[in-house]
């Protein structure tokens, strides 16, 4: 009976998944599909003219609209941090850390024309890949400290190519590979997977090094009541979500004839 009781406590891996999921999803419904009305309505042009009267003019006839935006996108935040925190656990429970990474790599590939739709109205853009790339840097950079971690090599030696290893991963990300979050993401996987084998240590890194995006943080609220538990079988969800929501907010800007239009 305690055992059970003990079991209950806290929030599971499949919970966590689906927190970030839904976040992630009203995220990408206001930059899908508000984010272009937004862009109808000449946010973007305002916005570049630094024109004071006319953006308060125009505050006054979208800015509801412009409000349920940002809270939408600000909702969003808590999605990525949560993404990397159960891919750091992963990392750390899978038996083949390459299969892993192949499986992170041949989503990255199928979510990019769905993503490109949904955000750039193109179906094929090279400036800004999804966020599949991202975690497959970073789950790369992670393979490359663990097997650092394993070398015969003094420990200057191994700090200074596990260093190179994150510089190597961050400049993949923001300059070769112009992933979603690029540099910053992998500095912030790489913060949560160095200080994974202590929980305060993890959360306070991982609220340092999300901080550039501010309501982030609060996604270590959750993370702190993960219980270590599995939950529900959801292994493959969040790989066949992504990009099918991706094509559902695409078909739906669509059907209300804004596809045309890239988002805000």
């Amino acid at each position: 009976m305690e055992a059970i009781e003990n079991q209950k406590k806290g929030i599971s891996g499949s919970t966590l998944k689906l927190i970030a999921i839904t976040t992630m999803f009203i995220d990408h419904v206001g930059a899908g599909v508000l984010g272009r009305y937004l862009r109808m309505y000449g946010l973007i042009d305002i916005m570049a003219s630094g024109d004071m009267s006319g953006m308060l003019a125009w505050m006054q006839e979208h800015g509801a609209l412009y409000w349920v935006y940002y809270a939408m996108r600000m909702i969003g935040r808590i999605a990525f941090p949560i993404f990397v925190f159960l891919m750091v656990e992963g990392f750390q429970r899978t038996h083949n850390k390459w299969k892993y990474a192949l499986r992170m790599g041949i989503f990255a590939l199928v979510s990019e024309i769905p993503f490109d739709l949904t955000f750039n109205a193109k179906v094929l853009e090279l400036t800004y890949q999804n966020v599949f790339f991202t975690l497959l840097v970073g789950l790369l950079v992670m393979i490359a400290m663990d097997a650092i971690g394993k070398t015969g090599w003094n420990k200057v030696g191994r700090v200074l190519l596990s260093i190179l290893a994150f510089l190597a991963g961050a400049f993949v990300a923001q300059a070769v590979l112009h992933t979603d979050y690029g540099a910053m993401g992998i500095v912030c996987i790489t913060a949560v997977y160095l200080f994974r084998k202590n929980k305060v240590h993890q959360i306070v890194a991982g609220c340092i090094a999300f901080a550039w995006e501010i309501w982030a943080p609060l996604a270590f609220v959750p993370i702190g009541f993960y219980n270590g538990k599995r939950g529900l079988k959801l292994k493959y969800v969040f790989y066949a979500f992504y990009p099918a929501h991706l094509l559902l907010i695409y078909l739906i800007c669509l059907l209300l004839g804004i596809n045309g239009y890239a988002s805000a």
